[in-house]
């Protein structure tokens, strides 16, 4: 039970932080996509960076054992799965966790978007045995591996690095690349109009 609330806790906080920073209006999503409002996907670098850092670091230090994290098999429907979900977020403007923190905070049209989201995973469901025997199930390079060795994972790694300093590393690249980014890196039309303030 306790696992349960810590859950609910730490989901309605995280879903807060996401309603706070926009990630939940389908406009900025809009514009961070067509690149001409980079605020939010500076902020999804920042925190990715943070807390790439916080996880590798403590390891190093013995306060967090990464070794019992959950690494997900690669394979070929993931890859066209996320190329659906990329074009779904496009589109809609949001993704399956944005539309549900936009449905807590009151807008109409993420309940279509989450009925769509339900109904395609029905779809799934049902045309599993499809997808099953047609091979974009199956392993790629081996299935579970990470890019540098993680000490007590047990899983393969993809390069001899380890683990822990690739994790250091790439965090502190995404926190750079968040404070580095321009603000926008397409300009807005000419003809755009500023509201009044």
């Amino acid at each position: 039970m306790t696992s349960l609330l810590l859950a609910l806790v730490i989901g309605a906080a995280f879903g807060a932080v996401l309603d706070r920073v926009g990630a939940s209006n389908p406009s900025l999503i809009g514009k961070m996509l067509n690149l001409t409002n980079l605020n939010l996907a500076k902020t999804i670098l920042l925190a990715i960076g943070v807390g790439s850092v916080l996880m590798f670091g403590g390891q190093m230090l013995g306060v967090v054992d990464v070794g019992h994290m959950s690494v997900k098999s690669a394979y070929a429907g993931v890859f066209i799965g996320g190329l659906m979900l990329g074009a779904g977020w496009a589109a809609a403007g949001y993704c399956p966790g944005t539309g549900v923190v936009a449905a807590a905070s009151g807008r109409k049209d993420a309940l279509f978007f989450i009925a769509g989201g339900l109904l395609g995973a029905a779809a799934y469901m049902v045309t599993y045995p499809m997808w099953k025997s047609s091979g974009v199930l199956e392993p790629v390079l081996g299935g579970k591996v990470t890019l540098g060795a993680v000490p007590g994972s047990g899983i393969d790694a993809v390069t001899a690095l380890p683990g822990d300093s690739l994790g250091l590393l790439l965090g502190a690249a995404f926190i750079a690349v968040a404070f580095t980014l321009p603000e926008r890196l397409v300009s807005r039309p000419s003809g755009h109009r500023h509201p009044a303030e």
